[in-house]
């Protein structure tokens, strides 16, 4: 409750947040929590700017690392993962404080106040996978912290359309909504639909480009999502060394859940898994029409193979 009346205070006194020029070679560091501090005053009319400090000395801080998507790309379980390692605090939800503009307008202050108590030697951490997609958000990420880094999850295109269909399709079944087919979304006039917003979400060279303007590469760690489910210690022992975490993730914290079909986690003896809502059967879908996909997304999948210098075992 103090958080949303000190949000809705803000929204009243807060100046809009004027980003910045990009200068795509920034090489700078995390911010510390002293560069937080001065760019929350910046940005905060004077005696407004508050630091919330428990007699502990955990604070809240703004995040240094942000999972910017992919939308049904595996943030959850990225995020999940992530956090077994002591040096992370996690944001629990989903803030959507660069996309949203009624959050947006609420000022870093409140942005700040979303974020869970932490240690000075831990990195906050949030995930809203909305972000990746949304054409304003580099730029204000960009105009908060030019060293951010920045972690982005990705599937295989044509699974990622399929999962994000299921999700809507669920969505509505528990509120007792009709929904149509998948075909209905795919298929228009005999053709693939390509203005169905599902395809154009996995089209990733498009919304890379518009990242790259504000960031550099090697601020950016893209994990393959299709791995993370497979085999995920691999790939968290290389968001570790991206992040510049000590190696404290190990393989013991896995374990193949056959009942649910995917990897959950254990942690100090005590065992967890991801919401019920994810990994569900996809619909099935007549194989010319999975062609149309796959043939649909291989050049632009070509495309980003080639902006980020690296590929993946998409179909």
């Amino acid at each position: 409750m103090a958080a949303f009346l000190l949000g809705a205070v803000l929204l009243i006194v807060q100046p809009q947040i004027v980003p910045s020029r990009p200068a795509i070679n920034s090489k700078a560091e995390t911010s510390s929590q002293p560069v937080q501090r001065e760019l929350l005053k910046k940005t905060s009319p004077k005696n407004d700017f508050k630091e919330n400090i428990p007699s502990n000395g955990s604070c809240q801080q703004l995040p240094q690392t942000i999972i910017i998507g992919v939308r049904k790309g595996g943030t959850r379980a990225l995020l999940e993962m992530l956090s077994l390692h002591p040096d992370i605090a996690a944001a629990e939800s989903e803030v959507h404080f660069f996309d949203w503009e009624d959050h947006y307008r609420n000022g870093l202050q409140w942005y700040m106040n979303q974020m869970p108590f932490s240690y000075p030697h831990q990195i906050t951490v949030e995930k809203t996978p909305a972000y990746f997609t949304s054409p304003k958000v580099p730029e204000r990420v960009y105009s908060m912290n030019q060293s951010m880094r920045l972690l982005l999850i990705l599937r295989d295109p044509s699974e990622r359309v399929l999962s994000d269909y299921t999700q809507v399709f669920y969505n509505h079944m528990q509120k007792h909504k009709p929904y149509p087919s998948i075909e209905q979304f795919l298929v228009k006039d005999g053709e693939l639909n390509v203005d169905y917003k599902a395809i154009n979400r996995s089209l990733y060279y498009i919304h890379m480009q518009n990242w790259l303007k504000y960031f550099p590469l090697d601020h950016i760690h893209i994990v393959d999502g299709d791995k993370l489910i497979k085999d995920p210690f691999p790939e968290i022992e290389k968001v570790e060394r991206f992040l510049k975490l000590s190696p404290q993730i190990n393989a013991s914290n896995f374990y193949f859940n056959k009942t649910k079909g995917f990897y959950c986690l254990r942690d100090s003896g005590r065992e967890r898994c991801l919401h019920e809502s994810k990994g569900r059967a996809h619909p099935q879908v007549d194989t010319w029409l999975l062609q149309k996909l796959h043939e649909y997304f291989h050049e632009p999948n070509k495309k980003f193979f080639e902006l980020v210098g690296r590929t993946f075992d998409w179909h």
